[in-house]
């Protein structure tokens, strides 16, 4: 066999024990979205053993990749989004005091969601957004670490901040704690946990109640935890709950 043939069968060898990619994705993947991350699908552990009896049992989840908001959706990016479509403006909107680059809040989960499918986007899962905060890790109860921190996000404080005010997890994102709480797409069921989908779960079919992730920036450390759930009626306007989103890969 002489060198030439050697190495094509080399490489051939190599290329064949790789994992395929799709080149169309992988080049999508390479280029997210302006203002949003590419988060790499896998697999983690959804809850906390020392949590809420709701975080509980701790079970894994595998997630498909998504891109997802760098930062909440801020008053400026919204108003863009009033203007457009003449939206109604939710309480507490004074874009004349609010600096345009604090996260909007007043938002219910029906704005957030007209919000997000005019962008061309959607509200993320639970399991979704707690796979973001985590930033690759299992191992940590906030998205910094395991040791609560004032100086790495809003909370315990007086009032709201600018987006990216604290430094971005392992994924790049900011404000996954703190600031404002986030609408989550899914129905809240405290007991969901015990017969959740393995793979890529959507939440429960039907509910009274949606899904709030991250605290806000009045909350104590233990509202931060990236394993902590909240929830409210998805037609709540409320000074400390915002929103950010997620667009699909496969849709772009």
């Amino acid at each position: 066999m002489n060198l030439l043939w050697l190495c094509i069968l080399l490489v051939g060898c190599m290329l064949g024990c790789m994992p395929f990619v799709d080149q169309g994705r992988a080049s999508m993947r390479a280029h997210p979205p302006d203002g949003m991350v590419l988060i790499p699908g896998g697999v983690f552990l959804m809850g906390a053993a020392d949590g809420d009896p709701d975080e509980q049992p701790v079970h894994e989840i595998a997630i498909k990749s998504f891109y997802l908001d760098i930062h909440e959706v801020t008053n400026a990016q919204y108003r863009h989004f009033i203007e457009a479509t003449g939206h109604p403006a939710p309480p507490f909107w004074h874009p004349e005091l609010d600096r345009p680059d604090e996260p909007v809040v007043g938002v219910s989960w029906f704005d957030a969601t007209k919000y997000a499918a005019w962008a061309g986007k959607r509200l993320p899962t639970e399991a979704e957004w707690e796979y973001a905060a985590r930033g690759g890790r299992n191992d940590m109860r906030f998205p910094w670490g395991n040791t609560p921190n004032r100086t790495a996000a809003n909370y315990g404080s007086f009032g709201l901040l600018p987006v990216k005010s604290f430094p971005p997890n392992a994924f790049g994102l900011y404000d996954m704690a703190g600031n404002v709480w986030e609408w989550c797409s899914d129905w809240y069921d405290r007991d969901f946990y015990h017969h959740s989908p393995a793979h890529n779960p959507q939440g429960p079919v039907s509910g009274t109640l949606r899904v709030l992730r991250g605290g806000a920036w009045y909350c104590a450390e233990d509202a931060v935890r990236t394993a902590n759930r909240f929830y409210a009626a998805p037609e709540t306007n409320d000074f400390s709950i915002g929103f950010r989103c997620v667009q699909d890969i496969d849709k772009r």
